[in-house]
């Protein structure tokens, strides 16, 4: 059998994320109130981590009608999420995906991350449940892993996940006044 002629490298293009979004979403990433009465918000993302920026994008928007601190503080709760289902799931391999759901309720937004689950857990059945746990030293600067979860437990106002490995769904709820959050002591 002939040897295969290798594959030439290909170019790299650089093209704006708006354009890798619907038309009919591209309000969802505009970083303005325009449409301030959403009852939720749900978006389906690759497993690319260059779609970071456009998971950021999808967050602030969601929180725009919020103070400059509560929009910071649900982005970086939020990109934690979408982070850890790249890293720790199936949804980081390609062809994958993950879903962020925000929820509009009267006190607070409330974001759900749900992935593909970790691949090849022998040691969890179908229907066992394992709930997440963050890192008692996660806080600590010097830590090597574990600052996520320490991050959400610390920072949001509640969060917790459905303790399913095989299809994760991580979610938290930040109040608006931001109560039960280490947030307005640490903006100090």
């Amino acid at each position: 059998m002939p040897a295969l002629a290798p594959v030439p490298p290909m170019a790299e293009v650089t093209i704006a994320l708006h354009e890798l979004v619907p038309h009919a979403y591209r309000h969802y990433f505009n970083g303005r109130p325009d449409r301030p009465y959403y009852s939720s918000r749900r978006y389906d993302f690759g497993a690319s981590p260059l779609l970071l920026p456009l998971v950021r994008a999808f967050l602030d928007t969601c929180a725009a009608e919020q103070s400059t601190d509560y929009r910071y503080l649900f982005t970086l709760i939020g990109s934690e999420l979408a982070s850890n289902a790249l890293t720790h799931s199936r949804s980081g391999l390609p062809g994958r995906s993950y879903t962020l759901l925000c929820e509009r309720k009267r006190d607070g937004l409330r974001l759900t991350c749900r992935d593909d689950g970790i691949a090849n857990d022998t040691t969890t059945g179908l229907h066992d449940r394992h709930y997440l746990t963050p890192d008692p030293g996660g806080l600590d600067p010097s830590a090597e892993a574990g600052r996520g979860l320490a991050l959400v437990d610390a920072l949001a106002t509640d969060w917790g996940d459905n303790g399913r490995p095989a299809h994760r769904a991580v979610w938290f709820f930040l109040a608006y006044d931001l109560k039960d959050s280490a947030w307005p002591e640490l903006a100090r």
